[in-house]
């Protein structure tokens, strides 16, 4: 299998010299960067190639390196049914420089970009309805950026009993909770129905003294 995804990678940095930055296989996945102004042009061409035929977009999402220059890896995963293969297309932007949206390639996109936009900020160009996704209306910042303040920012809900719209600071209970990090097969000493089987042999043991 690792020999299969080096020779796609091969395959397609030399149908796409101009396209692909590089390739490289870790962790039993093909990893292809793109050239941020190529993106739409290369996805289209792992889409319609005969030896590619990646036509299913799975997932649009980012990762956050807040020390980089151009701080965001927004990463793109496809499917191949055809040839029962994935590829993860990467590439590089900052915070204000926007990435072409691929909805014109993949229709699912259009969801997926919006959550990127939600969650990190990333903008894409020509996205024909990039609303916030999973936040409130009236949210400020992105949740899933590595600088976002835990603390500071209230959230918005309807109150039944006031029959209106309330803001209230957001409680992030998580932080109070304590785990002891033990594993439960060196923590317990006896494990659930363990007490059965020992009551069951000592039947027998009786029994067979008997």
């Amino acid at each position: 299998m690792t020999q299969a995804l080096i020779d796609l990678g091969e395959y397609i940095a030399a149908a796409a010299p101009n396209d692909v930055l590089k390739t490289e296989v870790a962790h039993g996945e093909l990893m292809v960067w793109a050239r941020r102004e190529a993106l739409v042009k290369l996805l289209t061409f792992l889409r319609d190639d005969q030896h590619t035929h990646f036509k299913q977009l799975v997932d649009i999402t980012a990762v956050d390196y807040p020390d980089r220059e151009e701080r965001f890896e927004v990463v793109y995963n496809l499917l191949s049914l055809r040839h029962n293969q994935r590829v993860r297309v990467k590439l590089a932007t900052d915070e204000t420089t926007p990435v072409a949206s691929v909805t014109g390639v993949f229709n699912s996109a259009i969801w997926y970009e919006r959550e990127t936009w939600d969650m990190y900020g990333v903008f894409f160009a020509e996205h024909p309805d990039l609303r916030r996704l999973l936040t409130d209306y009236g949210f400020e910042g992105h949740p899933l950026r590595k600088d976002f303040p835990l603390t500071g920012y209230v959230e918005v809900r309807y109150d039944d009993e006031q029959k209106r719209v309330v803001y209230e600071p957001v409680k992030l209970v998580q932080d109070f909770r304590t785990f002891d990090f033990v594993s439960p097969w060196e923590g317990m000493l006896q494990l659930p129905g363990d007490e059965k089987a020992a009551a069951g042999n000592g039947a027998e043991e009786g029994e067979g003294k008997a």
